[in-house]
């Protein structure tokens, strides 16, 4: 481990641009529009050093809080010893990203505004709560007599069409049956 204890240490590979995505930044990272109470993802862009976040930040989700003509200001969580305190740091519109976080709950709330739409229209109410699934429904397993298949694809004797293999009905196939079994 390194001795140094710097500000960008051990950041070597946390900062590296990834494979095949080196070179010019893309417009779309200049052009996007942050607006206050977004939630974006801090990710570091190591070709640009100016209004870099600390390596901690890099990987966090946080929400915007002020937005300035070439950064943003991102309010983040941190656990510090027992407590968890609310950082606001100021970083350039290069290292963020729109964050996916509330994507899945904002179709769902479409969704259920949908379904609530439907059931109104039928003089119904309905519950839109999300319900574990529960055991699975029990079913009858019905089993059938199958032959006994050899190693060389043949079946095994006497296991011809599911017959027993032996009848002791008789006192002579019960000493065939006794030599087979040690023999």
């Amino acid at each position: 481990m390194p001795a140094g204890h710097g500000l960008r240490s051990r950041t070597r590979d946390l900062f590296a641009r990834g494979f095949r995505k080196k070179g010019y930044i893309p417009l779309t990272t200049y052009l996007r529009t942050y607006k206050i109470g977004d939630y974006v993802d801090v990710k570091v862009n190591g070709a640009v050093h100016k209004g870099m976040p600390h390596k901690f930040y890099h990987g966090r989700t946080g929400r915007v809080w002020n937005v300035t003509k070439r950064a943003i200001g991102v309010e983040i969580n941190k656990q510090v010893n027992g407590r968890i305190i609310r950082k606001r740091i100021h970083v350039r519109v290069e290292h963020v990203q729109p964050s996916r976080c509330t994507e899945e709950f904002r179709l769902r709330k479409a969704k259920n505004d949908q379904l609530k739409a439907e059931a109104k229209s039928r003089g119904e109410v309905i519950s839109t709560k999300r319900q574990p699934l529960g055991p699975k429904p029990g079913f009858m397993v019905e089993g059938t007599r199958s032959r006994g298949v050899g190693a060389n694809g043949v079946a095994a004797r006497g296991q011809s069409d599911g017959e027993p293999r032996f009848n002791l009905t008789d006192d002579n196939k019960l000493e065939s049956f006794a030599w087979w079994c040690f023999h």
